[in-house]
């Protein structure tokens, strides 16, 4: 009798941890679940196709409106714990991009509010975002 394979659904998606030179990081409020309400990371799902850098410059400039070019992103790591989405099986490729104070931003996509926070005093942040944020800070 042959062994039955079981193959589990993985999303994959990009984070962007942006801060600016005087000690701020951007954070987007989240317009739904899972975590509607509250602090995260600008990101999310890579399209068919496309690379997680690229997701990453096209999801910072949809939900922040934050304008970067690839070149300027630098990759932090990759976040794959199986638990770290309610949603089911999620990883993603986290990176950072460092900008000028004043950077103006704008909340767009499914982000109802963008801030800039102090790095000295952060809000609690949905999902494993703390953990990639204390990768950067």
């Amino acid at each position: 009798m042959a062994e039955t394979e079981t193959f589990e659904t993985i999303r994959f998606t990009a984070d962007v941890v942006v801060t600016t030179t005087d000690g701020y990081v951007l954070l987007i409020e989240r317009g739904w679940d899972p975590h509607k309400g509250q602090w995260a990371l600008p990101g999310g799902h890579v399209d068919p196709g496309e690379t997680s850098l690229a997701a990453a410059v096209r999801e910072l400039a949809e939900e922040a409106g934050v304008y970067a070019m690839p070149e300027d992103l630098v990759q932090v790591g990759v976040w794959d714990a199986p638990d770290r989405d309610p949603r089911g099986r999620y990883v993603t490729v986290a990176y950072h991009l460092e900008v000028l104070p004043g950077t103006p931003i704008k909340a767009g996509d499914d982000a109802t509010r963008a801030q800039w926070w102090p790095l000295s005093d952060l809000p609690q942040v949905a999902f494993d975002h703390a953990d990639i944020l204390r990768s950067v800070i």
